[in-house]
């Protein structure tokens, strides 16, 4: 099994562009958990956001990150 390592340089990659998909949040404004995909759980901090992916399953996105990343649709 080949094991890329996090920075090395892959010959052969392509350009792509991520596809747009719509997912749903809410801020949570205290700490929280999720059951996750794999049985555990994880765990959420006040003022990180919980998600629903695009088939139904709940997750966790930090504060940080979602603002970097998600514009709610009646913000843009």
């Amino acid at each position: 099994m080949k094991t890329f390592d996090t920075y090395e340089d892959s010959i052969g990659l392509k350009e792509c562009v991520k596809r747009p998909i719509i997912v749903h949040a809410l801020q949570i404004k205290y700490p929280f958990r999720v059951k996750s995909l794999e049985g555990d759980y994880a765990q959420g901090n006040a003022g990180d956001y919980l998600m629903r992916g695009i088939k139904g399953e709940h997750y966790i996105c930090a504060k940080d990150i979602f603002e970097d990343s998600y514009d709610f649709l009646e913000d843009v």
